[in-house]
């Protein structure tokens, strides 16, 4: 994938964001970040006080379990849809005109659900892989290499 000068790279996973800039070309890209976010998300375990709940089963069942929420897909999910709401803002002020995003599956899905028109309209390209744990260079790597 080539890299327009001044593209904006999201590189997110459903706790952490990094918006970098490309300062380099399409063949030697140089990515410098913008801004971080973190969100601490404790394990799903962790934000809860009790066990599921059940009921009785109208089938004569003697019970059944109830579906559990999943507190921290839940906030993964939230801090997708922030990240959504930071890019709309972003591409509303024309603080780019190119965006490359990459993010493990669930996260671009849930990106995508929420991406204004203006910014589905600067989408340059997507990249279903969490890098949110690589450093820059290796970042710049995956993403000429996709």
């Amino acid at each position: 994938m080539q890299l327009r000068h001044d593209s904006l790279v999201v590189v997110a996973d459903g706790r952490k964001a990094l918006f970098l800039r490309n300062e380099g070309d399409g063949l030697h890209p140089n990515l410098v970040v913008e801004h971080a976010e973190e969100r601490i998300n404790p394990a799903d375990r962790d934000q809860k006080s009790d066990g599921p709940g059940s009921m009785a089963n109208v089938l004569r069942s003697p019970r059944s379990t109830v579906d559990e929420v999943d507190f921290h897909r839940l906030e993964e999910d939230r801090f997708a849809a922030d990240i959504a709401a930071t890019l709309k803002q972003r591409a509303l002020a024309n603080e780019f005109e190119s965006l490359i995003v990459a993010a493990p599956p669930h996260t671009l899905g849930e990106l995508r659900k929420h991406y204004h028109v203006e910014v589905a309209n600067r989408l340059a390209g997507e990249i279903p892989k969490d890098l949110t744990g690589h450093p820059i260079p290796e970042i710049e790597k995956a993403l000429t290499a996709a």
